[in-house]
């Protein structure tokens, strides 16, 4: 028997210069590279076979064009809860060179210096989960790696910490929605999935 209620299906953009360097990319307004913009077509192949009652996304480009290509660029509403974490100082660096720097630093538990605190990000994802609940039918979000593993947690009504969990590629998707047709069971129903599997 189908759900009454909503699932969230949760859409990390395509590859950046960035994300193939690994370094901290959060409010640096990156495009897509050719790699990016070829699996952001893809991702959108495998949601076309959905209804998406509402779709949203991040307002940065790697998300939008993401959103885009993927074939839902005109139905899309910009929301600024879905922009990727403010890593202040960490912006641009690999996570060596931060632990470097600060030994034993971990984001979800200490966040970033001159940017945003853990609960700074939580309280973002849950104002977005609101919204998307309050939804009759499937909601399509697109957005950056650190805010959708965030709002994965906080989905399933766990601390902030709890978002390193749920790592997720590049042009990846992850469904969010509830068990027996209840608000008191969320689950999370797929996570990561990608056309192609990479090392």
């Amino acid at each position: 028997m189908p759900s009454d209620l909503p699932r969230l299906f949760l859409a990390r953009h395509g590859d950046t210069a960035w994300t193939e360097s690994r370094q901290h990319t959060g409010r640096t307004d990156l495009p897509l590279n050719a790699s990016g913009e070829e699996r952001a077509g893809l991702l959108g192949e495998r949601l076309r076979r959905f209804s998406f009652t509402r779709v949203f996304t991040s307002p940065l480009q790697r998300a939008s064009k993401t959103c885009a290509l993927a074939g839902f660029g005109d139905a899309a509403k910009v929301d600024l809860d879905l922009v990727e974490w403010d890593y202040g100082r960490y912006e641009g660096k690999l996570t060596k060179e931060i632990l470097t720097e600060r030994p034993g630093w971990e984001m979800f538990r200490d966040g970033c210096p001159d940017g945003e605190l853990p609960h700074d990000v939580a309280a973002r994802a849950d104002r977005f989960i609101a919204q998307a609940r309050a939804v009759t039918g499937d909601v399509l979000a697109f957005s950056s790696a650190h805010i959708i593993r965030m709002i994965a947690a906080r989905w399933l009504g766990l601390p902030p910490g709890a978002g390193r969990f749920f790592f997720c590629r590049p042009a990846s998707v992850g469904v969010l929605s509830f068990e027996h047709n209840s608000r008191d069971e969320p689950v999370i129903g797929l996570w990561n999935y990608v056309t192609r599997p990479r090392e």
